[in-house]
């Protein structure tokens, strides 16, 4: 099976300043980590390179009054929030983000390659149809769906990862009831939404899920909630493509997050989840880029963990360096996978009115 890497060096360029947590870094050291792997080597990889997204393809998600302030800001530099300036030129790379990740999918549709990650910035699940937010200005992941939704793809899953709920994606879909939007974040956290309460709207109702759980959440947790949570609802839902929102900023050695996910933890779910693409589309698969802050000690190795789950390669080396053994140790809340079975059992009771696969699990 061939995987598709997306990238161009023109992604480190865009910068807020060089201390901002979302900086060229973020890229830079992945790719010296591929490089030294040998993966470019292989012949299972292929680089993608990506094109810049167009107006009209940006416009299916957002506001034209939104995407001409956006223009206009990047001439001379510009304010949206304190953690999200526009730098000069923004524009461009935010085109090119989101066109990364439609060149991801439509090398999937395309058949050139089995499945994609679209190693992309500036990243986009905060960013809302009039607005941007948290580091982000276009919704690379909402503008990609869009684009498969227009291709004949009638349901799209998108499952996101970060740490922080993807409230951008959750607002543009929330009344759709062709995309599955789900979310497993931390909580309490930024940006404050993605409570379990919030199913959808209208047609929508029922079709946007969320998982909050708290500091301190591991492996185990997550793993548990893919078998127990995603993979339910995706048999059911059954979607002819699968989109990750793959934020790695669920790593225990993240600065801005507490969670205690694992490089090894991230790439055994982004294996089973390429093993439930097959089974229910064909393995129709893109993961985009999301946050991850921890530029040496964690998005190095979940990106590795990620192109090796998603090319069939070995997982079973991928892991840290043994000198982050103490913080991972610190990091784990050994009480936090019992309130994330409270919060799954929450959660169940309401989506039990809508999906069968926990109707029955509760009668």
């Amino acid at each position: 099976m061939t995987t598709g890497i997306v990238f161009d060096p023109r992604y480190l360029d865009h910068e807020q300043s060089p201390a901002h947590p979302e900086r060229r870094e973020r890229l830079s050291y992945t790719m010296d980590q591929l490089q030294e792997e040998g993966l470019w080597d292989l012949e299972c990889i292929r680089l993608l390179r990506p094109f810049p997204s167009s107006i009209d393809q940006v416009m299916k998600v957002h506001d034209i009054e939104y995407l001409t302030f956006l223009r206009e800001s990047s001439r001379t530099g510009g304010f949206i929030d304190f953690d999200t300036n526009i730098p000069v030129n923004l524009f461009e790379s935010a085109l090119l983000a989101a066109g990364g990740a439609i060149r991801a999918a439509d090398a999937v549709m395309s058949g050139e390659v089995k499945n994609a990650f679209a190693m992309v910035r500036p990243p986009g699940h905060h960013a809302h149809r009039t607005t941007g937010a948290g580091f982000c200005y276009l919704n690379n992941m909402a503008i990609m769906v869009r684009h498969l939704q227009e291709m004949g793809m009638k349901r799209v899953l998108v499952l996101d990862l970060d740490a922080h709920h993807g409230d951008g994606t959750q607002e543009i879909f929330y009344d759709d009831p062709d995309v599955l939007f789900i979310s497993i974040h931390q909580s309490p956290f930024y940006p404050g939404s993605g409570s379990i309460e919030e199913t959808g709207f209208g047609k929508g109702q029922g079709f946007t899920v969320n998982m909050p759980v708290p500091g301190g959440t591991s492996d185990m947790s997550y793993l548990y909630l893919l078998e127990h949570l995603i993979r339910p609802l995706a048999e059911e839902f059954g979607p002819s493509f699968i989109a990750i929102s793959a934020g790695q900023d669920i790593h225990f050695t993240d600065p801005l997050t507490g969670l205690a996910l694992t490089a090894s933890g991230y790439a055994e779910m982004m294996n089973r989840m390429v093993d439930l693409s097959e089974i229910l589309c064909g393995g129709r698969l893109v993961a985009v880029l999301e946050g991850g802050y921890s530029v040496e000690g964690g998005l190095p190795y979940t990106n590795l963990g990620i192109i090796a789950a998603l090319a069939g390669l070995d997982i079973s080396c991928i892991r840290e360096p043994d000198l982050y053994h103490d913080w991972l140790i610190r990091a784990v809340d050994p009480g936090a996978h019992s309130e994330v079975l409270e919060n799954f059992s929450a959660l169940k009771s309401l989506l039990s009115r809508q999906w069968k696969c926990f109707a029955k699990k509760l009668s």
